[in-house]
C-alpha cells in the first residue's frame, strides 16, 4: 500500500512537472514568436513624421534667430545716414535706440497668452511676417514718425518671438535645453553680426541708397516664416503656459499637457526672478547701447564709416562661437555667476579701452565689449535652468525679459542725451562701465541653483 501510495505520488508530481514543463516551452516558445516580429516590425508613420516636423522646427527656430536683431544692428550701422535723411536730432536718435527695448517690455509680456490662444508656432510665424513687414516698409515712409511706427511693428515681432523661443525649446527639447540654446543663440549672434557687417557695403552697391540697404532684410525675415507654417495649427500639445514637469523624451517631441492646469505662479514672490529679470535688463542695456552706438563711437574717433560697421560686426560676431560655448558650459555648472564675473571683466576692460584710446585699439575693445554682450544667452540659458515646468519657464521667461527690457529703457536714450550735450563720448562711456557693476552682483545671484517655482511657493 505504502508502495502504491508512493507510486501514485511520484506519477503525480512527475505529471506536473511535465505540465510545467510544457508551458515553460509554450511560453518560450511564445516570446520567440514574437520577438522576430517585435524586431521586423516597420516604423510607425508617425515617427517618421515626428522626425520630419522635429528638423523643420529646428530649421525654423535657426531662422527665427537669424531675424531677431538685423531690424536693430542695421539701423545701427546706417545711423547717421538715417538721421541725415530724416531730420533726426541726438536725442530723436536716442528714443529710435531705446525703442526696441520699449517695444519688448511693453508687447512680450502678451507672448504666452497669445500662444495659449493661437499656440507658439502660430504667434512665432506672425511675428516673422511682422518683422518683414516692418523692414520693408520703414526705409520708405519719409517721416521719423512713421519710421518709429513701421520699426515698432518688426520690433513687435521680435518681442513676441524673444519670449517664445525658450519656451519652443523647453517644449521640444527638455533633455537638450543647453546645446539648443546654444545653437538659436549663436544663430541669432550670426545675424546680428551680418547685418552690422554687411548693411554698409551693401548700401555702397546700392549707390549709397541708405533705403535700399535698410529694406534688404525683408527678404530674410520673408523666408523665417516659410518653416512655420507647419506649426500654425499646434495649439494643444506644444502651447506654453499649462504644463506638467518636462518630459525627459527625446528630443522633437513636445511635452504632453495633464489633464489638469497648473496653477500661475507667483513669479513675483521669487527672488531669483527678480534678480534674473534685472540682470536680463542691465544686459540689454549694454547690447543695444552697443548695437545703437558702437559705431557712431568708432567714426567720431575718426575710424572710417565702413571699418566702424567693420567693428561693430566683430563685436557682435563673438556671440556666435560663445553663444554656443556658453550655454552648454553653464547647462553643466550647478551655478553661473562665475561665467557673469568673466563677461563682466571682459565689458569692463573693453569700456575702459573705448574711453582712453578708442581708435588705438579699436579692435581689442570691439572683441570684449563682444565677450561681455554674450551675457545674452547666459540669461536665456538659465531661463530655463531656473524652473522645472514648462508652464514655469513660460512665465519666468515672460516676467524676466519683459521686465528686463522695462528696465534697459533709459539707458540708450540717456546715452544719446548725454551725448548731444557734453559733446563727446566720455559720459555715455562711463555710464557704460558703471552700469556693469550692478549686472555682475545680480548676475551671481541668479546664477545660484533654485527654481522659481520653489520660490514662490514658500
Amino acid at each position: 500500500m505504502d508502495n502504491m501510495d508512493s507510486q501514485s505520488s511520484h506519477d503525480s508530481m512527475m505529471g506536473r512537472m511535465t505540465r510545467m514543463t510544457g508551458d515553460e516551452t509554450r511560453t518560450t516558445a511564445s516570446a520567440a514568436a514574437r520577438t522576430p516580429a517585435t524586431t521586423a516590425r516597420p516604423e510607425r508613420p508617425g515617427a517618421s513624421t515626428r522626425a520630419w516636423r522635429t528638423r523643420l522646427l529646428v530649421v525654423g527656430i535657426v531662422l527665427a534667430a537669424l531675424n531677431l536683431r538685423p531690424a536693430i544692428t542695421s539701423f545701427g550701422a546706417l545711423l547717421e545716414e538715417v538721421r541725415d535723411g530724416l531730420g533726426m536730432s541726438g536725442s530723436v536718435a536716442g528714443l529710435l535706440t531705446s525703442l526696441p527695448a520699449l517695444c519688448f517690455a511693453v508687447l512680450g509680456v502678451t507672448a504666452p497668452r497669445l500662444a495659449r490662444r493661437f499656440g507658439p508656432g502660430a504667434v512665432v510665424c506672425a511675428g516673422m511676417a511682422a518683422i518683414a513687414t516692418g523692414l520693408l516698409v520703414r526705409p520708405f515712409v519719409g517721416s521719423t514718425a512713421a519710421f518709429l511706427l513701421a520699426s515698432g511693428l518688426a520690433l513687435g515681432g521680435i518681442a513676441v518671438s524673444n519670449v517664445l523661443m525658450p519656451v519652443i525649446v523647453k517644449r521640444w527639447f527638455p533633455d537638450r535645453v543647453g546645446s539648443m540654446t546654444g545653437l538659436y543663440s549663436m544663430a541669432l549672434a550670426l545675424g546680428t553680426a551680418s547685418a552690422a557687417a554687411v548693411t554698409v557695403p551693401v548700401t555702397d552697391a546700392l549707390g549709397g541708397d541708405w533705403q535700399a540697404g535698410l529694406a534688404v532684410w525683408a527678404a530674410l525675415a520673408a523666408a523665417a516664416v516659410l518653416p512655420w507654417l507647419a506649426f500654425v495649427r499646434d495649439r494643444g500639445a506644444s502651447a506654453p503656459g499649462e504644463g506638467a514637469p518636462a518630459s525627459r523624451q527625446g528630443g522633437g517631441r513636445p511635452e504632453e499637457r495633464p489633464a489638469g492646469q497648473a496653477p500661475v505662479l507667483r513669479i513675483t514672490r521669487s527672488r531669483t526672478a527678480w534678480a534674473l529679470a534685472v540682470f536680463f535688463g542691465l544686459q540689454a542695456t549694454a547690447a543695444y547701447i552697443s548695437m545703437g552706438w558702437m559705431a557712431q563711437i568708432f567714426r567720431d574717433a575718426g575710424v572710417p564709416a565702413g571699418r566702424a560697421g567693420l567693428l561693430l560686426a566683430v563685436t557682435m560676431v563673438m556671440g556666435v562661437p560663445l553663444a554656443f560655448v556658453i550655454p552648454r558650459l553653464a547647462a553643466r555648472l550647478p551655478r553661473q555667476g562665475p561665467i557673469v564675473l568673466v563677461l563682466g571683466v571682459s565689458g569692463l576692460l573693453g569700456y575702459a579701452g573705448l574711453y582712453f584710446a578708442p581708435a588705438a585699439g579699436a579692435w581689442a575693445w570691439a572683441v570684449l565689449v563682444g565677450i561681455a554682450n554674450c551675457a545674452f544667452p547666459l540669461a536665456l540659458t538659465m531661463v530655463g535652468m531656473r524652473a522645472r515646468t514648462g508652464a514655469g519657464v513660460a512665465q519666468l521667461s515672460a516676467f524676466a525679459q519683459s521686465t528686463g527690457y522695462l528696465i534697459s529703457i533709459p539707458g540708450p536714450l540717456l546715452v544719446g542725451v548725454l551725448y548731444q550735450h557734453s559733446g563727446g563720448w566720455g559720459l555715455p562711456i562711463a555710464l557704460m562701465a558703471g552700469l556693469m557693476v550692478p549686472q555682475m552682483i545680480v548676475g551671481v545671484v541668479a546664477g545660484r541653483d533654485r527654481t522659481v517655482e520653489d520660490e514662490a511657493a514658500r
